[in-house]
């Protein structure tokens, strides 16, 4: 699994920092004591859970634009990291539909401008991108998807991710064969976590709904997806960007995702949210069916993490049940006004220390 002191003064780029999964990344590697250049827009929404820890008092955060090739560069020659884990995007499906075209530079161009950062800076020993389980062609059947199945997502979100898939192919097959830089994707199913304040979301939503203590609106409750905290994608990107650093044989795609025991419905997954919520607070949140005319989404989801798991010995760390406490555990702290950074590392060490 992961050693995370293998981090301890290493170089390490981020991209998309400021954002959910982001911050929790950041937060780890500073605290194995890397030395972490994040590369973001300001933080995605208010609240943020960046600006709520404080994180970017433990880095070095700068703010740009995925798009502006220029600047990206100038940053990549003062900072010369040796590891580049890429998490910038629009990451929302629905506003993907409003905005394809900007989903498409950002999510597209926005990779090819860090793969030519990559290609131009010989310090940099490791590289992973981060996509999503959503890059497959969805054929809607009840086995998970491997890593050799057809890309071809289906709205502009998952599409443009299936594209980033294919740039970060071809930058391996055109520029990184003869060079010392081992690359990955790892495409994640849907995570969780406490600090996630983004819309359209289902976790932010429901706690945003209880802390006004109204119904929560599910969209479609029986769409099945593959839900994990974020912490075991987050040690996942680190453990395959290590491995790879240390022999090239570990680059390649990787599917990361839970056990299909957590393969839940969104509607079974609001009634455990539900549970947890009213159990922590004592209030009665519940929630209501109310399809609201909405762009398509896919109906089952799932992966097949068959490859990982026989290549690092790997395991997932949290079930739902678990991740649905530790997200009430850190959403009831923070309506409280506590604080939620030291909540955030609590967590960290925990999973961790689960960890050996």
């Amino acid at each position: 699994m992961l050693d995370i002191s293998f981090y301890k003064n290493k170089k390490v780029f981020i991209t998309g920092h400021t954002g959910f999964k982001g911050s929790w990344i950041c937060q780890m590697l500073t605290m194995a004591g890397a030395q972490v250049t994040g590369y973001a827009l300001a933080p995605p929404t208010e609240p943020s859970l960046f600006k709520l820890c404080r994180i970017e008092k433990k880095m070095n955060s700068i703010e740009g634009d995925v798009r502006n090739l220029e600047h990206m560069k100038e940053v990549f020659n003062q900072v010369q990291p040796e590891i580049v884990i890429h998490m910038a995007a629009q990451p929302i499906v629905r506003e993907s539909y409003k905005n394809p075209v900007y989903t498409y530079e950002t999510n597209v161009m926005g990779t090819v401008n860090v793969l030519e950062c990559v290609r131009l800076t010989p310090s940099v020993k490791s590289f992973v991108n981060v996509t999503t389980d959503k890059v497959y062609l969805n054929k809607e059947w009840m086995w998970g998807y491997r890593e050799n199945e057809e890309l071809n997502g289906y709205d502009p979100y998952s599409n443009s991710k299936s594209c980033s898939e294919l740039v970060t192919s071809c930058y391996c097959n055109s520029f990184f064969q003869e060079v010392d830089v081992a690359v990955s994707t790892a495409r994640a199913g849907n995570v969780i976590g406490g600090g996630d304040f983004a819309l359209d979301r289902i976790i932010p939503d429901c706690i945003r709904a209880a802390m006004k203590k109204e119904d929560i609106i599910v969209r479609n409750p029986f769409s099945t997806r593959p839900y994990e905290h974020v912490l075991d994608p987050v040690v996942v990107y680190l453990m395959i960007a290590k491995a790879q650093y240390e022999d090239k044989k570990y680059a390649g795609s990787y599917n990361v995702g839970p056990d299909d025991a957590d393969c839940w419905t969104t509607g079974k997954l609001v009634t455990l949210f539900c549970d947890k919520w009213n159990e922590a607070t004592r209030d009665c949140v519940k929630w209501i069916n109310q399809y609201d005319g909405g762009p398509h989404e896919a109906n089952f989801l799932k992966l097949d993490c068959s490859k990982l798991k026989a290549t690092f010995d790997w395991r997932p760390r949290w079930n739902v049940e678990t991740a649905m406490e530790k997200i009430v555990e850190w959403s009831v702290k923070y309506m409280a006004g506590e604080d939620v950074a030291k909540c955030m590392e609590k967590q960290i060490e925990e999973f961790l220390r689960i960890q050996h």
